[in-house]
């Protein structure tokens, strides 16, 4: 089977878009996040479509895309959508797909569902982004039991930022979940620098052999 993974976060603004992207691109596939809450400025699809350096058409279009920076079901309202999560349907590609979600696994999509019901209908293999900075050790052990209570696989944590060796190692034993690397904050953020930190930062084998 096409390896797909779901990119998700303990937050918002974690820099998931970015691993995602570089993800994209080490495994030559498809990104896809269907749901953009959000419009001024660059979208996340059109930051995976700089920093990933794929080819034209594999960035895939959004099922909604919402105007206000809010929680999409919220950003929806505002702009007299209503989400039907029936839409949210897998696509069916010729190579891998990244999956990015919105924000953490609780963001809600409309009133009755949360991304991480989603996610939990797919069945397909997660990797949660988790900042290393202070206050990253609950948001992570809460969102591998919200994970592990819907029985959604879970590959491992991407974390991002500078290197924090106690609260990394501190998660894991807790946890029992893989550390698959850590992207550091770079600048300058270019296709070329994202891609040599993620050759220099994670095992492509074990991301796309725990499908």
């Amino acid at each position: 089977m096409t390896t797909r993974i779901v990119i998700t976060g303990t937050d918002t603004g974690i820099g998931k878009t970015v691993f995602s992207a570089g993800l994209a691109g080490l495994l030559d596939g498809f990104y896809w996040k269907p749901v953009q809450s959000g419009l001024d400025g660059e979208t996340d699809s059109e930051v995976v479509a700089r920093l990933a350096g794929l080819p034209p058409g594999r960035v895939l279009p959004e099922v909604y895309r919402l105007n206000e920076p809010l929680s999409p079901h919220r950003s929806a309202e505002l702009d007299g959508v209503a989400i039907d999560v029936a839409r949210l349907s897998l696509p069916v590609l010729p190579g891998p797909l990244v999956i990015e979600g919105a924000g953490g696994l609780m963001v809600p999509l409309n009133r009755q569902t949360k991304f991480i019901d989603i996610f939990a209908r797919w069945q397909l293999p997660v990797i949660l982004c988790a900042r290393t900075a202070l206050g990253t050790i609950n948001h992570t052990l809460l969102s591998i039991e919200a994970l592990r209570a819907r029985f959604i696989p879970l590959i491992g944590i991407a974390f991002i930022g500078e290197e924090v060796a106690d609260t990394q190692r501190t998660i894991v034993e807790f946890c029992g979940v893989p550390q698959l690397g850590r992207l550091p904050l770079l600048d300058p953020l270019t296709n070329e620098t994202l891609r040599d930190a993620m050759v220099a930062g994670f095992d492509l084998a074990s991301i796309a052999g725990g499908e």
